[in-house]
């Protein structure tokens, strides 16, 4: 994907935050950064040309990733973020006014507390295990919805045990991923009810 001027500085603009904040807040462990450009701004970017829809909320958002991201490439598309951390929550919404990302919903609640709106993917970045993540948010999705999860290996136990939920979930896709200057493995498994 290419990115416009504009688009380029409003990354850059969050990165800023990032570190700011997280000086403060502990919003990641990743410290340096250089290393927050790779680690979490392009493992993000990642994601970009796989999602499908129009309404997005990005579960256990922490500090935006990879919610802020997608909200700042895709201007047209909504994304709601949600965490049930107050001090994650409060960077969000100084994200949010700071870069003036008028498609963007904070919600500051557990996601099983969350309803009365449907999506047309549910995110999830080391949010949880693929059952967690159903079990959890399955109520947000409306009837073409999906699951986007991203995940470090393969997550071979992750898919066993969702399929002995009572719900049928298959697996749409398996995506990997490649980070640039990142030699770990990433994949975004894609979930729709079967």
């Amino acid at each position: 994907m290419s990115f416009n001027q504009q688009t380029i500085e409003t990354l850059l603009a969050y990165h800023q935050l990032l570190i700011k904040w997280n000086k403060a807040y502990n919003l990641t462990a990743v410290r340096d950064p250089q290393e927050m450009v790779h680690r979490h701004l392009l493992d993000s970017l990642t994601i970009a040309p796989y999602l499908d829809g129009e309404r997005f909320i990005d579960v256990g958002a922490g500090a935006g990733l990879p919610g802020i991201i997608m909200a700042i490439i895709f201007p047209e598309r909504s994304f709601d973020l949600l965490d049930s951390n107050g001090k994650k929550t409060r960077f969000l919404f100084q994200v949010k006014t700071e870069l003036q990302l008028d498609n963007v919903t904070i919600h500051h609640c557990r996601v099983e507390e969350h309803g009365g709106q449907f999506y047309d993917g549910v995110l999830s970045r080391a949010f949880a295990t693929l059952a967690d993540m159903v079990q959890g948010s399955q109520q947000l999705l409306d009837g073409e919805g999906r699951f986007y999860a991203m995940k470090g290996v393969y997550p071979e136990d992750e898919l066993e045990q969702l399929s002995q939920l009572e719900k049928n979930y298959k697996v749409e896709a398996c995506h990997t991923l490649s980070v640039p200057n990142d030699e770990g493995q990433r994949h975004l498994i894609v979930l729709q009810k079967s």
